[in-house]
């Protein structure tokens, strides 16, 4: 049996987190999205003039299938190729098209089998480096780079009716805007910054997405 602390910012108390509400076209689907470490979820619970609560759980992972988008058998391809299939986002050129079509023939994970994922949280300065990687404007390489150099927060998918029933509310804390505000502020411009200086920058030695597909053509 192995019991795990999460955390769920937010701008109210969710004292009974519910199976099958949240909105559909975020990281992995619709689904209750906590971490592990408090002070993300702290920053992710306030903005500038508002303040938030931090919710503490308990899940008892036992029985639980969870995928682990950090294990070595994964790769940051397939990380991306979730996110394509669950955010919205435009298409503006064939080669974009042509390589979505690639990763999802490669990369592709079935996820309706899982009770819960952990994996990368992409908020939209960390989606704009998807962008840029399946526009060819940066390699594979310095995608990883970015998401490295940017402090990208881990998150706790709970995905499965099994799982929400495992999940259990132990208390609230209000989060203080003015403390916490200006520390996601500072995590989102640490990211900005980070992709602005890599993508200033071709890799020319980089491999790009438009070399995958041309490798399987």
């Amino acid at each position: 049996m192995s019991k795990i602390v999460l955390y769920h910012g937010s701008d109210k108390i969710v004292s009974k987190p519910q199976y099958g509400y949240g909105k559909p076209f975020n990281d992995y689907g619709q689904g209750f999205y906590c971490t592990k470490h408090i002070d993300l979820a702290k920053e992710w619970a306030v903005e500038a003039e508002r303040d938030g609560f931090v919710n503490v759980y308990e899940i008892d992972d036992k029985g639980l299938k969870i995928l682990n988008l950090n294990d070595e058998k994964y790769s940051i391809l397939h990380w991306i190729t979730l996110l394509i299939e669950h955010r919205t986002f435009s298409i503006n050129s064939p080669l974009a098209r042509d390589g979505i079509g690639f990763l999802q023939r490669n990369y592709h994970i079935d996820i309706d089998e899982y009770d819960a994922i952990i994996g990368y949280r992409a908020d939209d300065s960390y989606f704009s480096f998807a962008r840029a990687f399946l526009a060819n404007t940066i390699s594979i390489e310095q995608l990883e780079e970015a998401m490295y150099l940017g402090e990208l927060g881990q998150q706790f998918f709970i995905k499965s009716e099994k799982a929400f029933s495992k999940l259990k509310f132990i208390e609230a804390k209000q989060v203080d805007c003015a403390e916490y505000y200006p520390k996601k502020s500072a995590r989102d411009s640490k990211a900005r910054e980070s992709y602005n200086t890599i993508a200033d920058a071709m890799d020319k030695k980089g491999t790009y997405l438009i070399d995958l597909v041309r490798k399987e053509q």
